[in-house]
């Protein structure tokens, strides 16, 4: 699996955001992938260094509208924690600048 289908989109929400401040930083990532493939990915992507991944799968919730009745996707988070001396990721930074 290549690095850039590994990581589909960063997860920018308020919790997200206080965790960048500990070099902590959340992504969806391919339903497939594991904590290694996460771990490389980030790494050559964003050219830093990973000390621990952890994953959770999150299930789709229930949506109606009107009658019909279905689910939103499933998906799979990885938040991702950094060494002291890497770098921040700057998708994260600029998000941090923008409020």
């Amino acid at each position: 699996m290549q690095a850039r289908d590994v990581i589909l989109r960063p997860i920018i929400t308020e919790s997200s955001m206080a965790g960048a401040d500990r070099k902590v930083y959340q992504f969806e990532v391919n339903r497939k992938a594991t904590k290694t493939d996460v771990k490389v990915a980030v790494a050559d992507v964003f050219g830093v260094t990973v000390k621990k991944v952890n994953i959770a799968n999150v299930r789709g919730k229930n949506k109606r509208m009107g009658r019909y009745q279905g689910l939103t996707r499933n998906r799979k988070k990885a938040t991702v924690s950094l060494t002291a001396d890497s770098k921040d990721i700057e998708v994260f930074k600029n998000q941090e600048e923008n409020k």
